[in-house]
């Protein structure tokens, strides 16, 4: 092709094909060698979510007063799209799924919510009768899902990354998560959730391994991240993390929750393991580290990418940014140079241009790019803006 295009040079109509597919083949490649560290992305928060059941919301929002502190009710009105949506029309690289152990089935089936505002509890979602883990923020109350099991939702992100094969690699935040309304409303019908036994956490391996299959060929593994030093913490201050160009069309999850101690059981560096830990970075597991505050945390967190570990940060945490339009936090968070970086609004807030409440508060990605390199190494540049 290139000696063809050489000899018909001179003839505009080729000279421009010819010109076309180089400069197509120049965007799609040079960011091939960066390792994936380097590169920064924008990830959703509680990325299945869709917004709470209104009666219920109102109802949590008439009882704000004696719910736990930790409990606004008012930070829960808000909602996703579907994630093939998020990746496609917002370049969200980076998601978090929420799940709950339903070894029997039918576990959460029913929302005891619905029984105190008067309406039928039974859900009528044949999936939430399957045996396995199930996606949700809290049971009984707030339930609204894009997806309601666990296997659904990876094989959405399959059928994704199969279609586009060359993506930068999907970071996949997995929330193992045991506490629910019951464990502070000891309300008829509310539901409590199970501990993370061994069998549990050989389930929720097992469920990717379904989806993935057994050998995780399209998966970054701890163990394959590891290579041939001794733990992951030494791999991730050598650098060892693979280029885009290996990664890409690939995933990678990294867990946190009430799960993770029974995860890390017997696994100093989480040998076998489908998935990466947040750790502490003098931990021997330590690749991933959260630090969900950036104000004030900023140099902490560019020093840690500096020594190798990825870091996860995030742009808002509560509603008040969309009601104010206030973007200090998601500034703090891409200038730390955090490679995930998360947000509830990659998209404004549905109601902003007519409501009197919410501002058309989102977060981009800075000048618009799908992905650039973190400002933690600012000597390191790319001329052309990194595709997929």
């Amino acid at each position: 092709m290139k000696n063809i295009c050489i000899v018909l040079a001179g003839l505009l109509f080729a000279t421009a094909g010819c010109k076309k597919d180089v400069t197509s083949n120049a965007a799609d490649t040079a960011w091939d060698t960066v390792k994936m560290n380097k590169v920064q992305v924008l990830a959703s928060h509680n990325s299945y979510r869709k917004r709470t059941y209104q009666p219920i919301l109102d109802g949590l929002i008439s009882l704000k007063g004696s719910l736990p502190a930790s409990l606004d009710p008012e930070d829960l009105d808000y909602t996703h799209i579907p994630l093939p949506d998020q990746f496609d029309t917002y370049g969200v690289r980076s998601i978090e799924l929420d799940i709950y152990y339903d070894p029997d089935g039918g576990r959460y089936y029913s929302r005891g919510g619905m029984s105190l505002i008067g309406e039928n509890p039974e859900s009528g979602i044949p999936e939430l009768k399957d045996k396995g883990y199930k996606i949700l923020h809290i049971p009984d109350i707030d339930f609204n899902t894009n997806y309601y099991t666990f296997k659904q939702a990876l094989q959405t992100v399959k059928s994704w990354s199969e279609a586009h094969p060359r993506h930068l690699p999907i970071v996949i935040y997995i929330e193992t998560k045991k506490e629910t309304a019951a464990d502070y409303l000891p309300v008829t019908g509310f539901v409590k959730g199970l501990p993370y036994t061994p069998q549990a956490i050989d389930d929720l391996d097992a469920e990717i391994k379904a989806v993935f299959g057994a050998n995780l060929d399209k998966v970054i593994t701890p163990d394959k991240f590891r290579g041939n030093y001794s733990t992951l913490r030494e791999a991730a201050l050598a650098n060892n993390w693979p280029t885009l160009g290996e990664a890409r069309g690939k995933i990678m999850f990294v867990t946190n929750g009430e799960g993770t101690d029974a995860y890390r059981a017997g696994k100093t560096t989480l040998e076998g393991r489908a998935m990466f830990v947040f750790a502490e970075p003098n931990e021997a597991d330590a690749a991933f580290v959260i630090r969900n505050s950036p104000i004030g945390n900023e140099t902490e967190i560019t020093n840690l990418i500096k020594q190798g570990f990825m870091v996860r940060t995030r742009a808002d945490d509560n509603i008040s940014f969309a009601k104010n339009d206030d973007h200090s936090q998601a500034n703090a968070a891409f200038a730390s140079g955090a490679q995930i970086v998360s947000t509830d609004y990659y998209r404004p807030d549905y109601r902003c241009d007519t409501s009197k409440v919410f501002t058309c508060y989102k977060v981009n990605m800075p000048d618009g790019k799908l992905a650039r390199i973190s400002p933690a190494f600012p000597n390191y540049s790319v001329k052309v803006d990194v595709k997929e």
